[in-house]
């Protein structure tokens, strides 16, 4: 069944039909992970998300696909080697969402980092996190250090760490993943809300659902039910009245945007504070955007907000590594908040809180998957599912075998590896400018789409007439066209803010085609008037927030 929005409502009734092995609650990373592994294992396997795909902590991080340095601290060697070879399967599989970037640690006197701990920390990470040849770590002088990046600060500079992360845009990693798995047979909705557990004899044999657009409710039964609700897993272990032991503790993190015009940054920077927090500052397609913050957050975590002092830290923070900048609050064009779910045991102090993912099993049988990090999501899946399947051929039922995502490309990912991808995009860039797309709009949509550029192509072809009624380019309006059909977009800010990341790195195109967007989504959804606007007001929420500061909002 196409993974359209439009046929939300089939899927839904599609899934009453079913008794699945494994239901899933959540479609952020995690679950996407799991749906994926499961599907491609052969399992019959749902998922609802009760937001959009990504609408929580998997669209708001710092959209790296990192191997943990900061872990080597804290002596977790094992945490440090899992997660560190995993970035490169990570890009092996999905080479047009994740891109390598050499990052420089500058080291000042007096700072978190000096040169010999720090060439040490990089080579045992190197060895650890099996990094190749060509990308292992380099020392610099405080010179070498200046030539990447001659904005850091020059007094007290001793010279740099020089090590490769990988960038990625999390929202598409975590949708390309979905994509695959439904490739694969999984049956998954977004906007379709856990209510509830069904039980029979004390285990948990099903879930309520509730279709937040329509209103409609569904019954859904599944030999296994996995909570990977995020920020919401203590929520559905309460309804489960088994939320004991172990409970989430949320941090928040912000992250602020500038136009390279105003911080012209041009190489990535991992670096300390004077309260030895660390901070990143990275360019992407220019604009940089620099964070995190890491305050404990109690709120509700559906719209975690940047507040006046979360943004004056990230800019003191900026001013104090780039003094020559001068940079003020006003410059920032954009911001993102995000909540980082992380386990906390009863009993413990809290600074002792776990970011190591973690299973547990409650006495009705719901599973809960907790904590972890955006980079390790594919061996998180293959942990659970391995639990599952193991659990399965003891009770005498089918085996599904061993994982299948190590070498597997995810949706847009089939081009040959990461090595075949800039001649893929080279090619398709080619065949995007004979059908009238400029070289810019071609290579945008084979990079952004990678092997799904085709589908993109086709609808540049067939809604040429639609474009100039609505006013959009057509490269535009076949991504939107694409979001709806394929990706299950159901709302102008799914589109603006996690399909194309547009409210986050290009607040203005975001506000340029806003209304004709919405139109055609409007009239290809078959919207009331009603619901046109609600959709419209939900996205100038957006918009606003991504500027304003929560007591500034509230205030007003």
């Amino acid at each position: 069944m196409a993974f359209s929005s439009d046929k939300r409502h089939d899927i839904l009734n599609k899934m009453t039909q079913e008794t699945y092995d494994v239901f899933v609650i959540g479609g952020g990373i995690t679950g996407s992970g799991i749906a994926l592994d499961a599907a491609s294992r052969g399992m019959k396997i749902g998922l609802v998300e009760m937001q959009d795909f990504a609408a929580g902590t998997s669209s708001r991080s710092t959209k790296l696909v990192h191997g943990g340095l900061r872990y080597l601290k804290q002596f977790e060697v094992k945490m440090v080697a899992e997660v560190g070879k995993e970035r490169a399967i990570v890009y092996e599989n999905g080479p047009h969402v994740t891109t390598p970037e050499w990052m420089l640690l500058p080291m000042h006197k007096g700072g978190t980092f000096g040169p010999f701990s720090t060439s040490i920390g990089l080579r045992v990470y190197d060895f650890l996190a099996a990094v190749k040849r060509g990308e292992r770590r380099k020392m610099l002088s405080a010179k070498e250090t200046l030539a990447k990046e001659p904005l850091v600060k020059k007094q007290g500079l001793k010279g740099g760490g020089y090590y490769v992360e990988y960038r990625t845009d999390d929202a598409r990693l975590t949708i390309e993943v979905m994509k695959e798995a439904v490739r694969f047979g999984a049956d998954a909705v977004n906007y379709a809300k856990a209510d509830g557990f069904i039980y029979e004899k004390g285990k948990v044999i099903g879930v309520h659902i509730v279709d937040t657009i329509s209103g409609k409710t569904y019954d859904v039964y599944a030999k296994k039910i996995i909570n990977a609700a995020g920020p919401w897993v203590d929520q559905l272990r309460e309804m489960d009245k088994s939320k004991n032991g172990k409970s989430l503790q949320m941090t928040k993190g912000i992250h602020l945007v500038f136009d390279q015009k105003k911080f012209p940054l041009k190489q990535a920077i991992y670096f300390d504070t004077p309260d030895k927090r660390m901070v990143f500052a990275i360019p992407r397609d220019g604009k940089t955007y620099v964070g995190t913050t890491d305050t404990v957050y109690k709120e509700d975590p559906k719209n975690p907000r940047m507040t006046v002092k979360d943004r004056d830290y990230v800019i003191e923070s900026i001013n104090y590594m780039f003094p020559d900048l001068s940079i003020r609050a006003e410059d920032a064009e954009s911001s993102w908040a995000g909540i980082r779910p992380l386990i906390h045991e009863d009993g413990k102090d809290p600074s002792e809180i776990s970011r190591k993912d973690e299973i547990w099993t409650s006495e009705t049988g719901l599973i809960t998957i907790a904590g972890g990090k955006l980079t390790g999501y594919r061996k998180m899946a293959e942990h659970i599912i391995d639990f599952i399947v193991k659990d399965f051929k003891e009770a005498g039922l089918k085996d599904f075998g061993a994982c299948k995502t190590r070498n597997m490309p995810i949706s847009g990912g089939h081009v040959g590896g990461s090595s075949s991808l800039e001649t893929f995009i080279k090619t398709k860039t080619e065949q995007g400018k004979t059908l009238g797309l400029t070289e810019m709009q071609a290579k945008h949509l084979s990079r952004r789409y990678g092997s799904n550029a085709d589908a993109l192509f086709e609808r540049v072809e067939t809604l040429k007439p639609f474009a100039e009624r609505y006013g959009l380019p057509i490269y535009i309006l076949a991504e939107i066209d694409y979001a709806i059909t394929e990706e299950m977009t159901a709302t102008p800010s799914d589109f603006f803010v996690r399909r194309t990341g547009a409210v986050y790195f290009d607040i203005n195109w975001a506000r340029t085609y806003q209304e004709p967007v919405t139109d055609y989504m409007a009239d290809k959804l078959k919207w009331s008037p009603r619901q046109k606007q609600q959709y419209f007001d939900k996205l100038q929420t957006h918009l606003h927030d991504a500027v304003v500061p929560d007591e500034v909002r509230k205030a007003n």
